[in-house]
């Protein structure tokens, strides 16, 4: 028997059964991957290779529009989950059903198949294992004379189900809020099985659209050729990719458009005057008479100018008819933005990526894109933001490329030039800890390497792969929220705010528009409160501050605020002081006027120190802290490097 046994494994004709190769990878994603590789297309070219896997490619062949037909977009998103499924999960529901997006200005009202109120937490719960989603926004030309869009969407979603053979798991939102009334759908990555629902990349491409244009047709009948006549008419001098560039660019496709090729169009004098916008645009010339040359960026482009079509139009609902100039943030150009935030979102609301609307202190309306990372909820509508260019290299990061000329940095050499420069020798650590912080926040991000107690590899291109680093997670911006207490609250508030900096730094900057003007309204009136309060005294214009204006503000409220938390807890408030370490449970943080602080808590008391929000992770965990001339270091862990300054 053993004989046999090696015999048949010694036997080169017999199949023998390997270990798998790709791990966590199924037959199936194999064969999309290397067929998409191949870049292998059908002979009609109709078809990519791995389009027709998955359900819904019978149906996706078999539907057809048809020239008369109502139009509907549909906007497909598939979303890898991931690690961060249930935070990326959470933040797109919460976004989709926010306030203002309802019929009348109401908050949106997610719903099912069957619940005309939805728990979008039951469904966050349900999705939190899922490998995947699918994200639509369906947009019916004829929204408005639809009227009933909730019904239109489950009515659309059954014939979805009905192509793909299986009941979905999903939940929707209709917003009112844009020019094109709209529903976004989101479809569990399940199907009724349980098993990883894979769509056809034909159905996702063409076939949603068909059944939706297909049901829109049904409930509203077909084009009359007026509605079709007027639908190009509007599209001629619209300035973003169109139906009629659509045509234009198919003709181009191979050579130049001769007009006698427009002439088997019904439209053709619509597309003639599509082609003369498009040369006024700098996208279309007649190389001679009767011939077109379309350029290769125009498809590009036009897509481009829509999306700031789409920002203009977001940062004037936001303004709600207030005269200001539009800004819309290019990377890596033009000086710090401050100013009061009036609307944030999702860009293109197809996907999550976050920007800030911010009303400036120079009079502008800046639209401001954020990071993929950016939590949308980190920025409270209201409160005022301070937003740079992360684009300039750090100077930190220029110094320790010099500290390590031979691609290492060390703690210790680095100590004996510090001692050795006037005014830093009473205390070395705290700067070398700064350097080191820099340092653990590369190193997070793959750029430089520990290699032991105080010493790093550093790259020789460090000033480089920092500033990328930088501007790669701030999402070209640095995004601070300066105060989170409105102007009005700010004026009589007892603690630090805003206002009583820019009275530090002198109100030449402010605009005499905008939040500018309303800022220089609101320092003289915050003036008047500290005059009153013996903090600063008038000499004839001038308004002189007392030293130490913020410190003696801030003393004030952590003395105010801890004799109440006294009485809660039963403890007494340990202030900290200037060099002494602070140690304690980390418990929970504090809202105050002059920030956020974190209670840290003892057997014998409790101390206020500033949060920041790496310790969050280190929610009723023992962690310590020193203060030094305003800034704190936390110490976390057993390692000398504090996290963050």
């Amino acid at each position: 028997m053993a004989n046999r046994r090696t015999k048949k494994a010694d036997d080169p004709f017999r199949p023998q059964v390997g270990p798998p190769r790709q791990r966590g990878e199924s037959f199936i994603t194999q064969i999309v991957r290397q067929t998409s590789r191949s870049g292998a297309a059908s002979r009609k070219g109709r078809h990519q290779p791995g389009a027709r896997l998955g359900r819904g490619h019978v149906a996706a062949r078999m539907n057809a529009s048809s020239p008369r037909g109502r139009r509907v977009t549909v906007k497909t998103r598939l979303v890898n989950l991931g690690k961060a499924g249930g935070r990326s999960t959470a933040t797109h529901l919460r976004y989709i059903e926010r306030e203002g997006v309802g019929r009348t200005g109401e908050q949106g009202r997610a719903y099912t198949p069957i619940e005309d109120r939805a728990h979008l937490g039951a469904f966050e719960t349900r999705s939190r294992q899922d490998r995947h989603q699918f994200r639509l926004i369906v947009s019916p030309e004829d929204a408005e004379s639809l009227d009933d869009l909730r019904r239109y969407t489950r009515h659309l979603m059954e014939r979805v189900e009905s192509d793909l053979g299986t009941r979905l798991d999903w939940v929707a939102v209709d917003h009112w809020n844009t020019d094109n009334p709209h529903t976004h759908v989101v479809i569990r990555g399940v199907d009724d099985t349980g098993r990883d629902l894979v769509i056809s990349r034909d159905y996702i491409a063409h076939g949603m659209r068909m059944r939706a244009c297909e049901l829109a047709t049904e409930w509203l009948g077909q084009r009359s050729e007026r509605e079709i006549q007027l639908g190009h008419l509007r599209e001629v001098n619209l300035e973003r990719l169109t139906g009629l560039d659509r045509t234009l660019l198919k003709e181009a496709r191979t050579a130049d458009i001769a007009l006698g090729q427009l002439n088997r169009y019904p439209h053709r004098q619509q597309l003639i005057g599509r082609l003369q916008h498009l040369n006024r645009l700098g996208l279309a010339h007649e190389s001679r008479p009767g011939l077109w040359h379309i350029e290769q960026s125009t498809e590009r482009t036009l897509r481009t100018l829509g999306e700031r079509g789409d920002i203009i139009r977001t940062m004037q609902r936001a303004l709600a008819g207030s005269e200001r100039e539009l800004s819309v943030h290019e990377p890596g150009a033009g000086p710090a933005i401050v100013g009061q935030l009036l609307a944030k979102g999702l860009a293109g609301e197809s996907h999550d990526r976050g920007y800030l609307i911010v009303d400036g202190t120079d009079g502008k309306a800046h639209h401001l894109p954020l990071a993929h990372t950016a939590d949308l909820s980190a920025y409270p509508l209201g409160a005022i933001i301070d937003a740079r260019s992360p684009r300039v290299p750090r100077d930190m990061d220029r110094q320790l490329a010099s500290l390590a000329p031979d691609g290492w940095y060390r703690r210790e050499h680095h100590r004996l030039q510090v001692l050795a420069q006037p005014g830093n020798a009473s205390d070395p650590d705290f700067v070398l800890d700064a350097y080191e912080r820099r340092l653990e926040a590369l190193r997070r991000s793959g750029i430089v390497e520990r290699s032991g107690n105080g010493l790093w590899r550093i790259p020789r291109d460090l000033v480089e792969q920092g500033q990328r680093n930088d501007a790669q997670r701030a999402g070209d911006m640095h995004v601070t929220v300066r105060a989170r207490l409105s102007l009005e609250r700010q004026i009589r508030a007892l603690g630090a705010t805003w206002l009583d900096g820019q009275l530090i730094a002198g109100s030449s900057a402010l605009a005499d528009r905008g939040f500018g003007a309303q800022a220089r309204m609101a320092l003289a009136k915050r003036a008047d409160f500290l005059i009153e309060q013996g903090l600063a005294k008038r000499e004839d214009q001038r308004v002189l501050l007392a030293p130490n204006l913020l410190s003696t503000l801030r003393e004030r409220e952590l003395e105010t605020v801890g004799r109440r938390l006294a009485g809660q807890l039963g403890k007494p408030h340990h202030p900290t002081l200037d060099g002494r370490p602070v140690n304690g449970i980390y418990r929970r943080q504090v809202e105050l006027v002059s920030g956020r602080y974190a209670l840290l808590e003892t057997d014998s008391g409790f101390s206020l120190v500033p949060w920041k929000p790496v310790i969050e992770a280190r929610l009723g965990q023992s962690i310590a802290a020193v203060m030094r001339g305003g800034q704190v270091s936390w110490q976390l862990g057993r390692s000398r490097s504090p996290t963050i300054n």
